[in-house]
């Protein structure tokens, strides 16, 4: 698609009423003149620690600018941007009504920030203001719209994908309609990185959030870093989190990174700057707050072992609904307290399971390359719908769901059937090999599996 042809369709998408009147040409202004200090493509090129990220949003400006607050308080260096969920649908007529109620009462009526209604204008003083860079985390299957007023507010690192952000989170969005919406985002990321610091994009490393194999997620992160890298995105960060085993996490780690920069350099785009992000628990969490902070303090000594370039906290509440601002800072003040004291730890491998899940990770990807069709994400999407890639306990109905996983006795995720997944029979073994049952049924291990940190 032209320059051209490709202006017009964002003058389109752009022309609604719930959001600002678009000036393209200003918002290209306000992009080259922006503070390199909104840009987290800055920070990760010029810091020697591990940037931290907590989540967060409310409904109204006053209460997002007042967690700011909170968080530049506590030391933070990223700060989130949480999107609500009508937003996420694309339902903006309801976003603008429950903004509407939130501000009248005072009462959060929406689990994030509408910030389609709130508009570009606006949202830019916040950003502006704090002169931190922002990660965008939403959600949206077709964020377009989102990503032009995100991207126009200063908003300089985007989250997300075609697979990542719909396959754990929806039931019926087309998929191939996912992969086309992203790759209008990918374009207009890559198009806004030529004017300063390139526009940052991650993938959602977590998924379902639940006994996720780690050769299926690191394949993701893969296919999106290609997807986001061949429409011309120079700063991409892959993620996963953390899967409950410390040894797994050191070797998905190992394993992801060493990936990411051979199929980077395979396709042409070894220029790119990959960076590493690292979830804090996202299963089930412990009502005990003692347990919590444990939890989180594990997951931040982990962080430091995987050398991650940027790690997303968890607060002791988690079990109890969305944190209060203060819960929250307390939650990055005590991450960057932690890390403080992990300098210096070294490099751990396991080359018997680095050399394991390299291969599995190896078979897929061939797999996925060697499918017909001629295009990168027309491959993506066969692979998906041919079991090639399965999610485990995804809700849409193009997955598989055939593919299926447990704990070992060190609490490492195995594949115990494959399904279509093209892990080698020796692969399989080897996962297999690891497994005992102890007289469980299949069924009671997996819900024992789930609920390891309650």
């Amino acid at each position: 698609m032209s320059n051209s042809m490709f202006q017009k369709e964002r003058e389109i998408i752009t022309r609604t009423p719930y959001t600002d009147s678009f000036d393209f040409d200003e918002i290209k202004e306000f992009i080259s003149g922006a503070s390199k200090n909104l840009f987290i493509s800055h920070r990760f090129k010029n810091s020697n620690k591990i940037l931290v990220q907590p989540r967060g949003g409310f409904p109204t400006y006053d209460k997002v600018f007042e967690l700011y607050g909170e968080f530049t308080g506590a030391g933070v260096d990223i700060l989130p941007l949480t999107i609500d969920s009508n937003t996420r649908l694309n339902d903006y007529e309801m976003a603008k009504k429950m903004l509407a109620l939130s501000e009248e009462n005072d009462e959060n009526m929406l689990n994030g920030y509408p910030l389609v209604n709130h508009g570009y204008r606006t949202t830019r003083k916040m950003v502006t203001h704090y002169d931190t860079p922002i990660s965008l985390r939403h959600g949206t299957p077709d964020a377009r719209l989102l990503i032009e007023v995100a991207l126009a507010s200063g908003i300089f690192e985007i989250e997300g994908g075609p697979i990542t952000y719909l396959l754990p989170y929806s039931k019926n969005f087309p998929l191939d309609k996912a992969f086309l919406y992203w790759k209008y985002v990918e374009r207009v990321c890559a198009d806004y990185s030529e004017l300063n610091e390139p526009i940052n994009r991650e993938s959602f490393g977590p998924l379902s959030a639940t006994l996720q194999p780690p050769a299926i997620v690191i394949v993701i992160q893969l296919l999106e870093m290609l997807l986001s890298l061949e429409e011309g995105v120079k700063s991409f960060s892959v993620s996963f989190s953390q899967t409950g085993s410390m040894s797994q996490d050191i070797v998905s780690a190992n394993v992801i990174k060493k990936m990411a920069r051979k199929y980077a350099y395979k396709i042409g785009c070894g220029d790119a700057n990959i960076h590493l992000v690292y979830h804090q628990w996202m299963g089930a969490f412990p009502r005990n707050k003692e347990f919590s902070d444990s939890l989180i303090n594990t997951s931040t000594v982990i962080a430091s072992m995987i050398r991650a370039d940027k790690m997303i906290t968890k607060t002791r509440d988690e079990s109890f609904g969305i944190p209060t601002k203060e819960v929250n800072a307390s939650a990055v003040r005590n991450t960057q307290y932690t890390l403080n004291m992990l300098r210096g730890i070294p490099v751990i491998t396991d080359e018997e399971e680095e050399e394991n899940l390299t291969q599995m990770v190896d078979d897929i990807m061939e797999a996925v390359f060697n499918d017909p069709a001629d295009t990168l994400w027309r491959q993506v999407f066969n692979s998906i719908k041919n079991g090639i890639i399965d999610i485990p306990f995804s809700p849409h109905i193009i997955n598989n769901g055939e593919a299926i996983t447990v704990r070992d006795k060190n609490y490492n995720i195995r594949f115990y059937k494959r399904g279509n997944v093209p892990i080698s029979d020796k692969c399989l073994a080897y996962e297999r090999s690891k497994i005992d049952l102890g007289g469980q049924s299949l069924v009671e291990h997996i819900i024992h599996d789930i609920g390891i940190m309650l």
